[in-house]
């Protein structure tokens, strides 16, 4: 392709997320002699969050700023990025496959007229041509995608392709411009997050997940201090979630979220399919259940057979008696 690839940032509180430099290393992939130019969006000076991207990779950055885009909102980001992307006249553009990003790439697609290869977990190369790996059918299968015309449209699933590593001493130019939001249909005032505080569960590379097994609300307060230690997030099944023992914005699976940690422990989960579909990716599995003909031994790299509240706190104490040693 050898031209230049847009890398579409993505920021929470101001803060730029993990996926969107792992968004530029993907770009890498699909075309190391390619221009990586890195977008970001908000409201205020974003110089710093522009530089960021340099630092992991990016040729130069561009800060798209506007008031009306201090929060996502379909419209307004997309009224921006057509702009940028009219401007630069990429040969591709790549984001992350987050909440964000599968709302908004379609969309973009859409008024391109250019297809758009979503959920890529891994990027091959055939020659010169690009090769790009996405799962389906829940998981259990993979199929292999080529683009042979148009502009190369991507979105990558979080926490799969490693991003590259910073480097500080990187430069490149970065330009903040003022960009014009017309005609919202749609404006959001404020945000409520019901989310735990802490590590983002998409991009988490250790997730504690729950079942009905917790048997409730209290059940879960082990998974957080084991996920504390681990320095990992707290995530759900969705039987625990219809049971009002957490928050459905934690919940994992075909209708959840689909996550791929280096390290997932499955909690009082007996693995039915839909939880399997949104985290039997994951690289290394842990299964903790009392039932030893729970399905989702069958998944896990490693099984305990055990009571949760009897096991949890003695993981509890050696994670921490481990930490001391190294300490």
């Amino acid at each position: 392709m050898s031209d230049k690839i847009l890398v579409i940032g993505e920021m929470r509180d101001g803060t730029l997320r993990n996926v969107s430099f792992e968004a530029i290393a993907a770009a890498k992939k699909i075309d190391d002699q390619a221009e990586i130019v890195g977008v970001v969006l908000g409201d205020e000076d974003l110089e710093a969050q522009a530089t960021e991207m340099i630092y992991y990779g990016a040729d130069r950055a561009v800060a798209l700023k506007n008031e009306k885009l201090k929060l996502y909102t379909p419209e307004g980001y997309s009224q921006a990025l057509m702009r940028v992307i009219e401007k630069e006249a990429p040969a591709g553009i790549v984001m992350g496959h987050t909440a964000a990003g599968k709302d908004l790439t379609p969309k973009i697609a859409s008024k391109l007229g250019t297809g758009l290869i979503s959920d890529v977990t891994e990027i091959e190369s055939d020659g010169d041509q690009p090769v790009f790996i996405r799962p389906i059918y829940s998981g259990k299968a993979f199929e292999k995608k080529v683009i042979t015309d148009g502009i190369t449209f991507v979105t990558i699933r979080p926490n799969n392709i490693a991003a590259l590593k910073a480097d500080s001493s990187r430069t490149g130019d970065v330009l903040v411009e003022d960009v014009e939001i017309t005609d919202l249909r749609t404006v959001i005032k404020d945000v409520i997050r019901k989310a735990s505080e802490g590590v983002d569960l998409s991009e988490a590379s250790v997730i504690v997940s729950g079942g009905r097994g917790v048997k409730s609300a209290d059940g879960f307060k082990p998974l957080y201090e084991l996920a504390e230690v681990l320095g990992g997030a707290v995530g759900a099944s969705r039987g625990a979630c219809d049971a009002d023992y957490c928050d459905y914005s934690l919940q994992i699976g075909q209708t959840g979220k689909v996550v791929t940690p280096d390290l997932y422990i499955a909690v009082g989960i007996s693995g039915a399919i839909q939880h399997l579909a949104g985290m039997s990716n994951s690289k290394v599995i842990v299964a903790i259940n009392k039932d030893p003909e729970a399905n989702i031994f069958n998944v896990a790299d490693y099984g305990i057979v055990g009571d949760l509240f009897e096991v949890i706190p003695l993981l509890i104490e050696e994670i921490k008696e481990i930490k001391k040693i190294n300490a």
